[in-house]
């Protein structure tokens, strides 16, 4: 009996023991192994960087020719000191491994189509295979990065590089222990693999994912198939009236391109069979570009500044992500000198200067994506319609790796558009089981690597000129300024040479005669060198108004590139620090422009004591969308009611098919130019509506809304720079920041968008260089680097950029180092 009773509490405790162990050590659904992440010796305790840690390194067997040199700064930014392209590529490899090894793999993986590998089929009720690994396995990521691969490798300087990148970050990775492993890796449970050249180029493809999509053709044409040709027209007119384009208007094209071969207008478009998509089957595939997703970017001539030197300002828009898009440094070797930032997960500088020049990009907007509906023989897909005749299908299989799962492939047909990326397989399940395949530029084998690379080598205007020709997607607006007091604008990319409206809806896929016919000449491309104005300046409007014989196509902003240019043709007298200001500005000329409409326009009489409490809130405003201001609130929800009662009732179909919205611009053009505008008369009321009743009632809707909302503009508005797991790690984003701008704004700063970096650059003898992101140097939740520059990017602060000469300056000034030594085998 005793020996019993003492084997039982023996036996519950083993049993509890090995449930522990079992459940500590295994993930549950998506819940990682806690034992692992919680172990003292290999979990997340291990990633905790101290306070006054010390970055100083030896590295006496690394794959360098000749000893390499990193000096750190206080901001944790390395500058690179070595003696060859290659050992500087190596190094820059194996630092963007060291501080951003998670961030490059995951981007990589989403690029790639691999994200069910870290979280299985399905997060919660959303498709992780439909919703991301499918959709960019259909529109041909891995494919578009194979072909551009392969073109690289032709090169020998880009092979070079590229496999000398890889090696560096491949370095980096081989050190790791399962203890050091970034704290992402321990959450999602999984382990680094070996970078590979592909991975680059699958980064890159992705920038041009980000870019250059144009997924809204489906709700396009199902908007104009339902209003018709006229209304559709009124809707998304080519051109605003108030347009203040990159190249000002009245360029004389003629003179300025010569004869240029124009495809003739296909006058069809319009005619053509309806190709619709079903709304329930597709939506959840589509993914347009954001709206908010653009940049700014001016350079002042010398005749303009205090100086009597270029300053150059560029502040690129994209999503506000920890760890940051960005990664800054400085190369130094016997050819170049040249300091920005950085891509991790690629090699160069991509926005920067170096000891002559400076450059900076915005997106062009332009459409490089277009979809053609395929008709198959029959249901083995085997063979497609194409002028006339059966054309053999081509097929790719994609392997998707699905965790705790089976493999799911999919067979994509491939075609000459390119691969279907919807058919009844995927994305359209309707009845119809039409097919629609993906014409894009990013497909085509491309060496935007190459033109970097150059860039961080030019010295002279001819040096970026050679260096941005060969730059083939996303378009890009190119700026350039010189010590020698030029500067410059080229609008930049491989484009096709369109007709009016090509590629705007859906195309036959059938007849070749809706192809990109050809290319725009690069030397047609729009461009501005040394203007008699003294400045140029790109804001993703319009790159020119109707005289350019090209359809540019897009959805292009308007008041930010008026706001720029209004500044820039008032100021003279122009210093860094009037750059820094006007970067940061949050004055709302959209607010401007369409304000009048609506005081005059209100029915005050009609009005609540609380609603006429907004109303005079509105008109007292300063027009600035500060931090603290109250103005906006209103404005922003009144807009956004008036904007909806206009266009809502009209576009939304009865069968309930995505449909394209019209932008901003159009409604506030349209009611300015027009207060009887075709578009205010609710059709689904026998009454015809006034705009002052739309007006009134839209204020009357807005004060409802804002009854239990923030009524000041940076609480309203939320900004936040989040992790890229999202929501899901809250404690990893900086969220509700006292921040002002907004879209249309020049500080174009919303919930989850805006300047991802900001740079201003005098091109004096000694150079004097500005800029900032938000976020910080290292990837490491746990390091005091993670975040550390985002207090002064919402205040509108900058730190000094440092382009060191040599190693001697880099000695003296510098906190850390780093010594790669090449092996003695």
């Amino acid at each position: 009996m005793f020996s019993i009773m003492r084997v039982i509490p023996f036996a519950i405790s083993a049993v509890i023991t090995g449930g522990l162990i079992f459940l500590l050590n295994n993930p549950i659904q998506s819940i990682p192994p806690l034992g692992k992440l919680l172990s003292p010796s290999h979990g997340f305790w291990n990633n905790a960087d101290p306070v006054g840690q010390s970055f100083d390194l030896e590295l006496p067997n690394s794959a360098v020719g000749v000893t390499s040199s990193v000096y750190l700064d206080d901001r944790l930014v390395p500058h690179i000191f070595a003696q060859n392209d290659q050992d500087a590529y190596y190094v820059q490899g194996y630092l963007h491994g060291k501080f951003r090894l998670w961030q490059m793999e995951f981007q990589t993986h989403a690029a790639a189509g691999r994200l069910c590998e870290l979280f299985g089929e399905k997060v919660g009720e959303n498709s992780v295979l439909d919703l991301r690994d499918r959709h960019f396995r259909r529109l041909g990521m891995v494919w578009a990065a194979e072909r551009s691969l392969a073109l690289i490798e032709k090169y020998p300087d880009l092979k070079e590089a590229l496999d000398a990148y890889t090696a560096g970050v491949n370095a980096w990775i081989s050190s790791l222990s399962p203890a050091a492993y970034p704290i992402e890796y321990k959450i999602l449970n999984y382990a680094p693999e070996p970078w590979t050249p592909l991975k680059t180029c699958l980064f890159l493809k992705y920038m041009s994912y980000d870019l250059a999509r144009d997924l809204d053709d489906f709700e396009a044409t199902n908007l104009r198939n339902h209003l018709g040709a006229e209304l559709f027209e009124l809707a998304f007119p080519i051109m605003a009236d108030s347009l203040d384009p990159i190249l000002p208007r009245g360029t004389d094209f003629a003179t300025a391109l010569g004869k240029i071969p124009v495809p003739a207008a296909i006058d069809s478009v319009y005619k053509a069979d309806k190709l619709t998509v079903n709304a329930d089957d597709m939506t959840m595939h589509l993914e347009p570009r954001h709206p908010d997703i653009g940049s700014n970017n001016w350079v002042v001539g010398g005749a303009k500044t205090a100086s009597g030197r270029p300053i150059l300002c560029n502040d690129p828009h994209l999503g506000l992500n920890m760890p940051s898009l960005w990664y800054e440094l400085q190369i130094h070797t016997p050819g170049y000198n040249v300091t920005g930032v950085s891509f991790p997960g690629a090699p160069g500088v991509i926005i920067g200067f170096n000891d002559s020049i400076a450059w900076g990009v915005t997106n062009a907007m332009r459409d490089v994506m277009d979809f053609y509906e395929v008709k198959f023989r029959d249901s083995t897909r085997n063979e497609y319609l194409f002028n006339g005749e059966w054309t053999k299908t081509e097929w790719r299989l994609e392997t998707i790796k699905i965790k705790n799962k089976a493999d799911f492939v999919d067979k994509i047909p491939m075609t000459e558009w390119g691969p279907v990326m919807f058919d009844r397989n995927y994305g359209n399940e309707s009845k119809d089981g039409k097919a629609y395949a993906v014409r894009w530029a990013a497909h085509d084998p491309s060496l935007e690597m190459k033109t970097f690379m150059m860039l961080n080598r030019a010295k002279n205007y001819n040096d970026y000129l050679s260096a941005i020709k060969g730059y083939a997607c996303p378009g890009q607006n190119f700026v350039f300024a010189s010590k020698s007091n030029e500067i410059a604008w080229w609008q930049q990319a491989d484009f096709p040479a369109k007709w009016r409206r090509q590629g705007d809806f859906v195309m036959p896929g059938w007849d070749s005669t809706y192809a990109w016919q050809t290319d725009i000449p690069q030397t047609d491309n729009l461009n501005m060198v040394n203007p008699e104005r003294g400045f140029v300046s790109s804001a993703n409007q319009m790159p020119a108004d109707t005289t350019y014989p090209f359809y540019l196509g897009g959805l292009h902003q308007l008041y930010r590139g008026v706001i720029i240019n209004r500044y820039l043709r008032e100021m003279n007298g122009v210093t860094a620090r009037s750059m820094q200001q006007m970067q940061t500005d949050n004055y709302n000329v959209f607010a401007e422009t369409i304000r009048p409409v609506l005081l005059n326009h209100v029915q005050r009489d009609l009005l609540t004591d609380e609603e006429s409490n907004l109303l005079q809130k509105f008109e007292r405003w300063n027009l600035r969308s500060d931090p603290i201001e109250e103005g906006p609130v209103v404005f922003d929800q009144w807009w956004k009611r008036l904007s909806s009662d206009v266009w809502l009732d009209n576009i939304i179909r009865p069968d309930s098919l995505e449909v394209l919205y019209p932008q901003d611009q159009t409604l506030a053009e349209a009611l300015l130019r027009d207060t009887a505008f075709y578009f205010i008369d609710d059709i689904r009321t026998p009454h015809i509506e006034t705009l002052s009743e739309l007006v009134t009632i839209a204020l009357k809707k807005a004060t409802l809304q804002l009854k239990d909302m923030p009524r000041e503009w940076a609480a309203y508005k939320a900004t936040g720079v989040r992790h890229l797991l999202g929501s899901s790690l809250p404690m990893f984003s900086r969220l509700n920041l006292p921040i002002g701008g907004g879209s249309n704004i020049i500080n174009a700063t919303t919930g989850a968008w805006g300047p991802s970096w900001r740079m201003v650059v005098q091109l004096t003898d000694e150079t004097e260089a500005y800029g900032i992101y938000p976020g910080g140097q290292s990837g490491n939740p746990g390091s005091p680097y993670y975040d550390s520059f985002i207090d002064k990017w919402a205040a509108g602060e900058y730190n000094t950029l440092k382009l060191l000469k040599n190693e001697e300056d880099a000695k003296k000034s510098m906190l850390w180092l780093m010594r790669f030594q090449p092996s003695k085998s």
